[in-house]
């Protein structure tokens, strides 16, 4: 255990990523943010947005007098528009975030990983942690050879090897080694049960929710006939895309036309 830890910590002080923005705070609120952001989303596209996003919403309380076209707005770009959906409701209901984990996960948009992330991150709580670079180093150090190694194989060596005294730094280094293994290895989390390929961007429905979303975030109100001319793709698929933003409360329609879901 020690001689692990120490080749992990002495990888990290060497190669890691130290001046990443939510590694130089302790901001709960800060923390959350940037979790919601990298979910799936590559940290040099991440970086920008999310000094953008705190200079114009530093806490809950700014963000909950804001707009979800404000805050929808600044997000054009990382994808995944629920998760700033997600991130709106959160400060509508609350002013501070717990330092728990099952209260954390009360909270919209906070699952497990999330909560713990917090709780590694904002709080330094040594909490057992898994996301597909920490996934990565153990199956390559602990299960080579195998396949179909399953999260509940690895959580326990998770836990036992966790550096206890320092698990804000610890994690920080295991996903900056998950990292750099991927890009000098056949990708380690292939051997992992969970492993999912992500699906073409292009022409997908998640490219026409975006598309939907950023035409309503500069015209305000569209009809569907207005959005299907617009948008160059299946008019099936338009209104596949229209149906479930109006169901995760991203967009609302009124008399025929569209718009941006208002708190």
């Amino acid at each position: 255990m020690h001689a692990f830890q120490t080749f992990i910590m002495d990888w990290y002080k060497r190669y890691g990523r130290h001046d990443l923005p939510w590694r130089l705070t302790h901001d709960p609120y800060a923390i959350l943010v940037s979790e919601l952001m990298l979910q799936q989303t590559q940290v040099s596209r991440v970086v920008p947005k999310y000094q953008t996003f705190l200079a114009r919403f530093p806490n809950l309380a700014s963000l909950a007098a804001a707009t979800l076209s404000e805050v929808l707005t600044l997000w054009q770009g990382l994808g995944y528009n629920r998760r700033a959906r997600y991130l709106f409701e959160l400060s509508q209901r609350t002013t501070y975030l717990p330092q728990t984990e099952a209260e954390l996960q009360q909270l919209p948009g906070i699952g497990s990983y999330t909560a713990a992330a917090i709780c590694a991150f904002a709080y330094n709580q040594p909490v057992t942690l898994i996301e597909t670079n920490i996934r990565s180093v153990f199956l390559y150090h602990f299960f080579a050879g195998q396949t179909q190694v399953t999260d509940k194989e690895i959580l326990p060596c998770i836990s036992e090897y966790l550096h206890r005294q320092r698990p804000r730094e610890w994690y920080w280094a295991l996903m900056d080694y998950g990292a750099y293994l991927k890009t000098v290895l056949p990708n380690p989390s292939r051997l992992s049960k969970h492993h999912i390929k992500q699906s073409k961007f292009a022409g997908s429905l998640r490219q026409v929710r975006g598309q939907i979303l950023k035409l309503l975030l500069q015209a305000q109100h569209m009809s569907a006939d207005d959005l299907k001319t617009q948008i160059k793709t299946d008019e099936n698929k338009v209104e596949q895309a229209l149906l479930s933003l109006v169901k995760d409360k991203l967009i609302a329609i009124e008399n025929d036309s569209y718009s941006i879901y208002q708190k």
